[in-house]
């Protein structure tokens, strides 16, 4: 990646700007999950790739990690801060709870990205997938 003179802070940076690197990041994960899980039609790529990114999935998530008390109070803080961020934007096919909630998911994963806790984001990511593929039974197999 392209290093620049003054590094972004995430710690003031707004919320749906942390979403929005969130949301490249994850999508970029789920992308190389599926991958290496051998979905490789592109007709099937996207569909269960929404399985992971869409919003209903995303709130699903970070509700299960913010359940499991595996976050800490620093990432409980962005969470809400991604949770109360107004958009603008109504969302389509969800209520707004619900983006809302996948809002702060991406805002959370965003903040890792940036803060270079990569490790720490992986592991979020990680128990995500595992548990919406669990939460799901599985996914569709080609």
């Amino acid at each position: 990646m392209h290093h620049y003179e003054h590094k972004v802070d995430e710690k003031v940076l707004n919320s749906l700007a942390l979403a929005y690197m969130g949301d490249a990041v994850y999508e970029t994960y789920i992308r190389h999950h599926l991958l290496q899980k051998g979905r490789v039609k592109p007709n099937l790529l996207h569909r269960e790739a929404t399985h992971f990114v869409s919003a209903k999935a995303q709130s699903k998530a970070i509700h299960y990690l913010s359940d499991s008390g595996d976050l800490s109070e620093e990432e409980l803080a962005v969470v809400r801060r991604g949770r109360n961020a107004k958009s603008g934007t109504v969302p389509k096919n969800t209520d707004v709870q619900t983006y809302r909630y996948g809002t702060a998911f991406e805002a959370l994963i965003g903040y890792l990205y940036l803060s270079g806790r990569i490790e720490r984001m992986e592991a979020i990511i990680n128990a995500s997938i595992q548990f919406l593929e669990e939460e799901k039974g599985g996914i569709t197999r080609e």
